[in-house]
């Protein structure tokens, strides 16, 4: 996947969170697994795909070592503990901008994500035609 395909990604995977600080002005437990889901997502692109200008084009990860093998065989981390918070802070980065870009997008479409939140309590699943229609990307047809 390319970085801006993560990163859009990661905006979905934020958009539950996000949805209830603009609707709900609080947020739950709800979105617990989609933000793991990106962070992860996030990590990877620091510490094993090298899409950080921050950090540049490196990896950080070693690849897994089988469990057979004792420990004193299997890797262990090959970079500082300032390269460390480097690395967190990088992921912080990533995923905050996200979230803030995710935000705007739906600060901006407030009115559609609203009528998408009732289409989905009236239907539980939204079809691709009925959701391109309430956000406009084709003409509605009678």
């Amino acid at each position: 996947m390319t970085k801006s395909e993560l990163l859009d990604r990661l905006a979905v995977l934020l958009g539950g969170r996000v949805a209830e600080e603009v609707t709900l002005g609080e947020i739950s437990t709800g979105a617990h697994n989609d933000l793991q889901r990106a962070t992860d997502i996030a990590t990877r692109m620091v510490k094993e795909y090298g899409m950080s200008e921050k950090m540049g084009y490196v990896t950080f990860e070693k690849e897994k070592q089988p469990l057979f093998l004792p420990s004193s065989f299997s890797a262990s981390k090959e970079y500082s503990e300032e390269t460390a918070k480097q690395i967190d802070e990088e992921v912080k980065r990533i995923v905050d901008e996200t979230h803030h870009k995710a935000k705007e997008i739906l600060i901006v479409r407030k009115t559609e994500l609203g009528e998408l939140a009732r289409l989905l309590l009236e239907k539980e699943v939204v079809e691709e035609p009925d959701l391109k229609k309430i956000l406009k990307l084709f003409p509605a047809t009678a």
